[in-house]
């Protein structure tokens, strides 16, 4: 579940863009240093964005350079490293170790069980360090596996463990702002599990996986639901995120959940308004067979009529930036919390 918490950089000045680059390659440079070339390999924008918000919000000393590296050795880097680039390093090593053995375990990935294979002396270290937090990540993790093993799981058992997990990791020092970055990271968690299992649900349906949006997908307002949902999700993350007394690189945090968040998203949809990627149903659905007739060739002597392929529920109603609430049928938003965010990006991973 990487690759969801991103900057849309199109959003950012060039100072910004510079700033977060410096931030990613100091964590780059403090995996290496901690775990080893191999490391690096590892990084994700969704660590980089926990190290710029616990610099916001303690504002530690900082150690700023300019080096080169080995993934870029002809051009120096800026960089910037302080106390908190050596936690979210090792959070990271913990996430991709398991998501390594996940790979392995749901897909039989070989690149996954290689993955897990060269990080696990780097886990056993950060699980030294760490004993709770890696406690909590391999018990959320067993019980959402245990979940998904079960078809008629309900959604709110695997998003909830996915929210623990992640408000864990955010929860670094037991002070007044522990409640409210655990906060920030369950609600987090709840969305990017749920725009996971919207962005796989295809491949799933394929390879006969539990997603928790399958049933779903059935639905005439299917598009409308998921974006609804994931709006109520992420405002609960943004209305705990609001109350941090943050000044340092705000700016910055902001662009990722008001905007950033939303790319992967906003890239499936043009996906579907493209014609390259089919609305999901179960088996074939009507959307595909339509599809199949339109580009397959014709047979002998017939040249069959076809009507022009269009892609039924596709999403394109949510150029729309307004969104209704769904009510009761979002089965994982807190109703007590009514602030809505939004936004496009086009924002991908970082390179250092």
């Amino acid at each position: 579940m990487f690759g969801y918490i991103v900057p849309a950089l199109e959003g950012l000045t060039e100072e910004q863009r510079k700033r977060y680059q410096a931030c990613y390659c100091g964590l780059c440079r403090t995996l290496k240093e901690r775990h080893g070339h191999f490391a690096r390999l590892t990084l994700s924008n969704d660590m980089t964005f926990l190290y710029l918000l616990l610099t916001s919000l303690y504002e530690p000393e900082e150690t700023d350079g300019i080096r080169r590296c080995a993934p870029h050795p002809f051009r120096p880097r800026s960089y910037t490293q302080n106390e908190f680039a050596a936690y979210c390093a090792d959070m990271n090593i913990a996430l991709a170790y398991h998501k390594g053995l996940d790979d392995w375990k749901d897909d039989k990935n070989l690149m996954g069980r290689a993955q897990a294979g060269l990080l696990r002396k780097a886990y056993q270290k950060v699980e030294q360090r760490y004993p709770e937090k890696c406690g909590a990540i391999e018990e959320c993790l067993q019980a959402i596996g245990s979940a998904e093993a079960v078809s008629d799981t309900l959604p709110d058992t695997p998003v909830n463990l996915t929210a623990r997990m992640l408000g864990t990791i955010y929860r670094f020092r037991e002070d007044h702002w522990a409640d409210t970055m655990r906060e920030t990271g369950e609600a987090l968690g709840r969305f990017v599990y749920f725009m996971d299992a919207y962005d796989d649900l295809t491949a799933d349906i394929r390879r006969g996986q539990y997603n928790p949006l399958r049933e779903y997908a059935e639905q005439a307002d299917y598009e409308t639901f998921c974006k609804d949902s994931l709006t109520l999700l992420i405002a609960e993350a943004t209305e705990a995120f609001e109350t941090l007394p943050l000044v340092q690189d705000i700016e910055i945090l902001r662009n990722v959940l008001y905007a950033g968040v939303w790319a992967r998203y906003e890239a499936r949809l043009r996906k579907q308004k493209q014609g390259k990627l089919m609305p999901t149903k179960k088996g074939t659905c009507r959307a595909r067979r339509e599809a199949s007739a339109r580009w397959a060739p014709p047979r002998r002597g017939e040249r069959p009529e076809v009507e022009s392929f269009t892609s039924t529920g596709s999403g394109s109603e949510l150029c729309d930036d307004k969104a209704e609430s769904v009510g009761d049928r979002v089965p994982y938003s807190n109703t007590n919390r009514t602030t809505a965010s939004n936004g496009e990006a086009v924002g991908k991973e970082g390179e250092t």
